[in-house]
C-alpha cells in the first residue's frame, strides 16, 4: 500500500470514528442511506476491479463534454460583498439561420421545438441546486444555446462564486440572502427587459425568496417562472426513503455532525477520495430515480457534487429545514407556471412540487416517471421540451409557422 493510500484509508477511519463518536446513534441512521448504495457498489466490486474503475473515471472526465459549455463571463456584488460568478450566453441569428437550413437530423428537432430566428428580447436566468453549480444545466443550456439569452450563475460558495463572505464571519446562510443575491446577479446580468426564471431544487427556493422580498420585480418584469423539482417548505418532513426511526435519529444530530465535520474539511475530503465509490453510489441513489442512467451523466453529477467542500455542505443545510416561503407563491398566480419533479426524487419528493401547484391552479404540473432529483440530467428531452412549450406560450421562442 503507497503512503497516500494508506494515508487516505487512516483518514477515512479517523472521520468513520469522529462521526461516531460525535453522532452515536446517527452513525447507525446514516448507515441506513449508504446500507442501499454500498449493496449495488459490493456487487460491481465483483466484477470490475478498483483500478479498471479509477481509469474509467478519469476517461470519462477527460473526454466528457458535460459541463464544457461557456458563456460570456461576468462578477455581481451581493449585499454582503461576495463576488457571484456568471455567465450570459447571447442570442446568435446567424446560427439559428444556419440551424434552419441544416439537413434533416443535424437539427430538424431544434427547429421543431424553437422556430423562427428571431425570439423576443427575453432572458431566460436559470438557478442551480444544492450542492451543485451553472453546468447542471448543461442539457438545456445546449439546447437553448443562441436561440434565446440566458444568464448562468452559481450560487454563493458553489462553482466558480465567491465563498460567501458573511459566512467567512460566522453569519448563517438562509433561503433569503439567496434571493438577495438573484436579484444582484439579475441587476447585473439583465437590468432591463422581461425574464424567464428557471430554479433547480435551492435554486426554487431561491426564486420564491426573490419574490418575497421583491415582488415588484416579479410584477413588473418576470414574464414566467419554471420550478425544478423544488420546495416551498416543510422539508424537515423528508424521510429520504428511510425508515421513520432512521430519519428521526438523522433529523436529530445531522446539523451537528455536518457541523462539526465541516470544521476538519482537509480530513474528510481525503476521506471522501478514500471512499469514493461508496459516494458516487450515494450520489446515484439521490440524483436518479431510474437503473439505465449513462455513466458519462452519473459521473458528471459526481463531478459536481464532489466540488462542493463539506464545510459549505454543512453551512448551507440547516437552511433548508428553515425555509418556509409559501407564502410568497401568490407573486406567480398571474405568471404561466411550469412546475415540474421526478415521481422518485428522494430529496424534495414530487409531493412537495403537487403542493405549490395546489397554490398556483392554473401552473402546469409536470411529474416525470423514473425519474429522480436531477431531472433535468436524467431526462433532459422532458425538461427542455417543457421549458421550450413554456418559452413559446410567452413568445419567446415563437411557434413554427404552419
Amino acid at each position: 500500500m503507497s503512503e497516500t493510500s494508506a494515508e487516505d484509508v487512516m483518514a477515512t477511519a479517523a472521520v468513520a470514528a469522529a462521526g461516531w463518536r460525535m453522532a452515536g446513534v446517527a452513525g447507525a441512521a446514516i448507515g441506513v442511506i449508504a446500507a442501499g448504495a454500498a449493496a449495488g457498489v459490493a456487487v460491481e466490486r465483483l466484477t470490475v476491479g478498483r483500478g479498471m474503475r479509477k481509469r474509467a473515471r478519469l476517461a470519462l472526465d477527460a473526454s466528457g463534454p458535460y459541463g464544457s459549455l461557456r458563456g460570456q463571463p461576468g462578477r455581481a456584488v451581493a449585499d454582503d460583498g461576495t463576488e457571484l460568478y456568471y455567465e450570459v450566453d447571447e442570442t446568435e441569428p446567424d446560427s439559428a439561420t444556419s440551424r434552419a437550413s441544416a439537413p434533416a437530423g443535424s437539427g430538424s428537432r431544434r427547429r421543431r421545438l424553437f422556430g423562427r430566428k428571431d425570439p423576443a428580447a427575453v432572458t431566460v436566468v436559470f438557478s442551480h441546486g444544492y450542492c451543485l453549480g451553472q453546468d447542471s444545466w448543461h442539457f438545456q443550456r445546449a439546447a437553448l444555446r443562441g436561440l434565446v439569452r440566458t444568464v448562468h450563475w452559481d450560487q454563493r460558495s458553489h462553482g466558480r462564486s465567491e465563498r460567501g463572505r458573511a459566512q467567512a464571519e460566522g453569519v448563517p446562510v438562509g433561503i433569503d440572502q439567496l434571493g438577495r443575491d438573484l436579484k444582484a446577479v439579475i441587476d447585473a446580468a439583465a437590468p432591463e427587459g422581461p425574464l424567464v426564471l428557471v430554479g433547480h431544487s435551492m435554486g426554487g427556493m431561491t426564486m420564491m425568496a426573490l419574490a418575497d422580498r421583491y415582488p415588484e420585480l416579479i410584477r413588473d418584469r418576470v414574464a414566467a417562472v419554471a420550478f425544478v423539482g423544488t420546495s416551498s417548505g416543510k422539508l424537515g418532513e423528508v424521510n429520504f426513503g428511510l425508515p421513520v426511526a432512521g430519519v428521526n435519529a438523522v433529523r436529530r444530530v445531522l446539523p451537528g455532525v455536518l457541523k462539526a465535520l465541516g470544521s476538519q474539511a482537509e480530513l474528510v475530503e481525503r476521506g471522501r477520495r478514500a471512499t469514493a465509490d461508496l459516494f458516487a453510489g450515494l450520489i446515484k441513489r439521490y440524483s436518479f430515480g431510474s437503473r439505465d442512467v449513462d455513466p458519462a451523466v452519473a459521473r458528471f453529477a459526481e463531478r459536481l457534487i464532489e466540488s462542493t467542500p463539506i464545510d459549505v455542505v454543512a453551512e448551507f443545510y440547516p437552511a433548508f429545514t428553515e425555509h418556509d416561503k409559501s407564502g410568497a407563491l401568490p407573486a406567480f398566480s398571474s405568471l404561466p407556471v411550469l412546475i415540474l419533479a421526478g415521481d422518485k426524487d428522494l430529496v424534495t419528493p414530487s409531493s412537495h412540487s403537487e403542493a405549490i401547484a395546489d397554490q398556483l391552479p392554473d401552473a402546469e404540473l409536470v411529474i416525470v416517471p423514473d425519474a429522480g432529483h436531477l431531472v433535468m440530467l436524467e431526462h433532459p428531452e422532458t425538461v427542455t421540451d417543457r421549458l421550450a412549450d413554456l418559452l413559446v406560450r410567452i413568445g419567446a421562442v415563437p411557434a413554427e409557422a404552419g
